[in-house]
């Protein structure tokens, strides 16, 4: 893999460039892609109010997601790339949402995600993000612009856990079919969350990646359980070898993502950000009422940056706050709180496969 690899497809000087790739779009409303196939609909979920004006006029701009189901969203015959995607839904499904991708006809999913964590939206409740990769516009449009190559097939599905069915479910999936260089690398993301972590372990990230890589972005929804500053904890990256100790070690947890001083600004209040490559978009407070717990949710994209591995990766956050002073001397406080990340890397297939996610219980927002 090559270092100038930036993992987010062509750059503004490529733009004026001319090559043999062609562009086709997924959607509702041509679910297969194909040149010249687009609107053809006479059947969808929006013909009766196209009753008078018939074929071509927004006939099945959606898609139901019955309960307990797995519906394919794009089934692409490759050498291609995703460039972009375009996808909503009611916010109280984002965590019963699994999106999956497959690349090159693979067993298990290279990327496996609740909906809404993949776009930053890990507690249900929408906040806009502002970033390069991800972007979360009013009034909960999710858009990824990670660079998805795929040399012989890519197959992307979303899982309603629910049993309850999604009446309306918007989507596009922009890509190029065009060769793809030997030194492109394939995009994963994997879930994990601990509701609460157990007193004085780590939260793991990432654990069990094979083969050669860079790590390119982390997100993290994260519910305090206690009073008092959260965010001491360290990051750490474990590669190519490492037991004990990291190569990469981070000084605390909002300097990982990009802030300082417990993001406080002013003094005694948590300020919120969205920048191209780092930020904390969402703070949740206590509403006096069922809103009993601080929430956050914030990302950090090694874009400019990429964590790269030769031969294996594990990444862990310490979740630490303080102790009340004894003899003028303050003191760390391992936290028990609830941690739900979300991690992205590039890497050479095969992959291995990734824990099994948990049931619909324990993936829920409460």
């Amino acid at each position: 893999m090559s270092d100038n690899f930036n993992g987010l497809g062509m750059s503004l000087g490529n733009l004026a460039r001319l090559s043999g790739a062609v562009t086709r779009s997924i959607s509702a409303e041509n679910p297969t892609g194909a040149k010249g196939r687009g609107g053809m609909a006479t059947e969808g979920m929006a013909a009766i109010s196209a009753r008078e004006l018939g074929q071509g006029w927004k006939v099945s701009p959606f898609i139901r997601l019955p309960g307990h189901s797995v519906t394919v969203l794009a089934d692409i015959e490759g050498p291609g790339c995703i460039q972009h995607i375009w996808i909503t839904s009611r916010k109280e499904t984002w965590r019963h949402l699994i999106l999956r991708f497959y690349w090159d006809n693979e067993e298990h999913p290279s990327i496996e995600v609740p909906f809404g964590d993949f776009f930053c939206q890990g507690w249900c409740v929408r906040s806009d993000v502002n970033s390069l990769p991800i972007s979360v516009n009013p009034a909960g449009a999710f858009n990824s612009y990670w660079e998805m190559p795929f040399r012989a097939h890519a197959h992307m599905s979303i899982e309603n856990l629910s049993p309850d069915a999604v009446e309306e479910f918007f989507y596009q999936v922009n890509y190029t079919l065009t060769e793809i260089p030997a030194d492109r690398a394939y995009l994963h993301a994997q879930w994990r969350r601990s509701n609460p972590l157990p007193y004085k372990e780590v939260h793991t990230l990432l654990d069990g990646v094979s083969g050669q890589g860079h790590y390119v972005g982390t997100y993290i929804a994260w519910g305090v359980n206690n009073n008092g500053w959260w965010g001491e904890g360290e990051i750490k990256f474990y590669m190519d070898g490492d037991d004990e100790w990291p190569t990469i070690c981070g000084t605390g947890t909002e300097d990982y993502f990009g802030g300082a001083w417990c993001f406080e600004q002013p003094d005694g209040v948590y300020a919120s950000y969205s920048t191209p490559f780092l930020g904390l978009p969402q703070i949740i407070r206590p509403d006096g009422a069922f809103r009993s717990q601080m929430r956050f949710g914030m990302y950090r994209w090694h874009v400019m940056d990429p964590i790269r591995f030769q031969q294996d990766l594990r990444v862990t956050i310490q979740a630490l706050g303080w102790r009340a002073d004894r003899e003028g001397k303050r003191r760390y406080l391992p936290l028990q709180d609830d941690i739900a990340s979300t991690s992205f890397w590039y890497q050479t297939e095969p992959h291995a496969p990734f824990p099994p996610l948990p049931d619909i219980n324990a993936l829920e927002v409460i």
